[in-house]
């Protein structure tokens, strides 16, 4: 890996295009296991220089209240109350910009670095309300100048915040110089919470399953409760990461993210990462042993930061845990939460070492109950979004690394005889602020290396369960995948958008029918295979076969063993999977929209449907199996 120059496959770039799909995903996924994304050196360097930025502008601007002196007097501010909610208000600033995940190369943002505020501050770009078919205060998917109105009210409330004093607060220190006014958070809770219901992309930007929640704790709880009410977000987070990685996917995780990290250059360990590579790059048992120690790790220490009395206990296992975030952040994991890993070294440091459980322990907080009512909602949430995925977010869900994610395949058709492709219109028609990666790449490098780049992103998804899922799925639903432009979903929805961070929900009907009523693709120009996560409870995940021009058009379910079983470019044929329905619904009633009248096709004769057969028409396809489940049960 070059510090300037990217590594790219050994490949004739004339011919890439016209080798077989499955093929170049081969060629993709052995070369990532020996070098990762192939970034340039450069670019990890240059996020560093963005950490450095993170940690001094917040660290200033924390500093910067009446009373507790400047930035060099270290002991007059490291223990302040108010520093430390100055830097979470930072942090929230920070993401709620674009500044933080999602942004740069790792993230597939390449000119400019960044989405977030470019998109979010220019009415006519595409929004993400929640809920949309209940939601009363949704409106549509174009941003309006109140949407504006509501995400500025965010920032300038951050703002003010930062540059604001410090009130007294009941329990406070008696050397506090006081907290932040309880008034001035409530602006930046409710111009939040106003603005994530006009547009769900503004709330997990700025990161509220946590930072809100603290915002919330700041304002209405004594000094002593709110202390203790921060760390159990933090423990709920890291219990919820790591019963999320109790599960098959995560392996897969650790085996893809540790190689794309710069700092594990030796090719030798890379490969002992896989069963056998070059002919299966599933993850080895060292790989199953490192993934599942740093789950014990987010289990066991955690307990006893918030448990122990005994000052040098707490001082090793905190010193595990600042290494174990440091860790995570040396291997820039694509859509790089480098910032938010920064940040909750600082935290728990602050929090747990500087505030030990003898003095802000559970028993120290007002009330019996209060605990208990934070406790049942930070843990209750997590278990209900791992019990039913469909119904919340991954990031309030707390899978972050999981690899049990919402995830999408989308395939734009090519153009034929001097017509543009399909993909094209995502430039063309849909108003935001910077192009589509293949047009940033194309710009950068060339066209043939443009496509490298993101089949690579491709062949990554790939290498995971979920992906040999969508590509089985998808595949089938294609004349020939050699006609398409198969793209991940997630970097479709970060250049429409402006922002993406591994949720699969973000780009759902809704967005594919936002997508659809700005490009007007005819039936078969763009097709999209949506795989929801998998419940605790069962060992199939489901899926969603969407064309934009007619809806959904398929649903069904793909067992988690046959997953587990296959190589990324598949090797033995498409996985089965089991069609329950081939019921059309048309997207604005799936996505909570208009009424829509449903058409039921005829029932699927189960014969192999002949190559080149219109996409959605009934007929078995390679790996379907026959439903045995009733179209409820979706």
């Amino acid at each position: 890996m070059g510090f300037v120059n990217a590594d790219l496959p050994d490949v004739d770039l004339a011919t890439w295009k016209d080798r077989p799909h499955l093929e170049r995903m081969k060629i993709l996924a052995l070369h990532w296991v020996d070098y990762g994304f192939g970034t340039p050196k450069m670019i990890h360097a240059l996020y560093g220089v963005k950490i450095a930025f993170f940690i001094v502008a917040g660290l200033l601007l924390a500093s910067r209240t009446q009373g507790i002196g400047g930035l060099g007097d270290i002991a007059s501010w490291w223990l302040q109350p108010i520093f430390y909610q100055k830097l979470v208000v930072w942090v929230i600033l920070y993401e709620a910009l674009g500044l933080g995940a999602s942004c740069g190369p790792l993230a597939f943002r390449f000119k400019p670095w960044v989405g977030g505020c470019t998109y979010w501050l220019r009415p006519g770009t595409i929004k993400l309300p929640p809920w949309s078919g209940h939601n009363p205060i949704a409106g549509g998917s174009r941003r309006t100048v109140f949407d504006v109105f509501l995400y500025v009210g965010m920032i300038v409330s951050a703002i003010v915040l930062l540059f604001s004093n410090g009130v007294p607060k009941s329990g406070q220190p008696a050397d506090s110089v006081g907290l932040l006014d309880p008034k001035l958070l409530a602006f930046l809770i409710g111009f939040t919470l106003v603005a994530g219901l006009r547009d769900r992309l503004l709330f997990l930007a700025a990161r509220s399953e946590q930072y809100w929640v603290m915002c919330i704790m700041f304002a209405t709880l004594p000094y002593v409760d709110m202390i203790v009410g921060a760390k159990l977000v933090m423990f709920a987070v890291w219990w919820g990461a790591a019963a999320s990685k109790l599960s098959r996917h995560f392996s897969y995780v650790v085996l893809g993210m540790t190689t794309n990290s710069p700092f594990v250059p030796f090719k030798w360990f890379r490969h002992k990462l896989c069963r056998d590579f070059p002919t299966d790059v599933r993850p080895s048992r060292l790989t199953a042993l490192l993934a599942h120690s740093g789950t014990v790790l987010e289990f066991s220490v955690p307990v006893i930061l918030m448990f122990s009395t005994n000052r040098m206990v707490t001082l090793v296992v905190g010193a595990i845990m600042v290494i174990f975030h440091l860790y995570i952040t040396s291997n820039f994991p694509l859509a790089v939460p480098l910032e938010w890993n920064i940040f909750y070294t600082f935290s728990l440091i602050w929090l747990y070492i500087m505030h030990p459980s003898d003095q802000y322990g559970l028993w120290s907080m007002s009330s019996w109950w209060l605990p208990t009512l934070i406790i049942i909602v930070l843990f209750g949430v997590p278990v209900l979004g791992n019990l039913r995925p469909d119904l919340i977010s991954f990031l309030p869900a707390a899978r972050y690394y999981a690899g049990n994610w919402a995830t999408g395949l989308w395939a734009f058709r090519r153009g034929t005889e001097g017509q543009p492709d399909c993909e094209e219109r995502i430039d063309t028609h849909i108003v935001k602020s910077s192009k589509n990666q293949i047009t940033q790449l194309t710009q950068l490098y060339n066209r043939e290396v443009a496509e490298i780049y993101l089949q690579k992103a491709v062949a990554w998804r790939y290498m995971h369960t979920h992906g040999k899922a969508t590509a089985s799925v998808l595949l089938t639903h294609l004349d020939s995948p050699e006609n398409y432009d198969i793209r991940e979903g997630e970097f479709v929805l970060s250049s429409v958008v402006g922002w993406q961070f591994g949720d699969g929900h973000l780009h759902d009907e809704f967005f594919i029918n936002a997508v659809q009523e700005r490009c007007h693709y005819a039936p078969g120009e763009l097709i999209v295979v949506l795989l929801e996560s998998q419940p605790w409870q069962t060992m199939t995940q489901r899926y969603r076969v969407v064309d934009a021009a007619l809806g959904v058009i398929e649903r069904g379910s793909v067992s988690v063993h046959d997953m587990l079983a296959a190589q990324p470019w598949l090797d033995d044929g498409p996985i089965p999977y089991t069609v329950h329905d081939r019921e059309v619904t048309p997207l604005l009633d799936r996505a909570g929209g208009k009424n829509s009248t449903s058409v039921t096709k005829p029932n699927a004769s189960h014969e192999h449907q002949p190559p080149g057969q219109p996409t959605g028409q009934p007929g078995s396809r390679p790996g379907e199996r026959q439903s045995t489940t009733s179209a409820q049960g979706d």
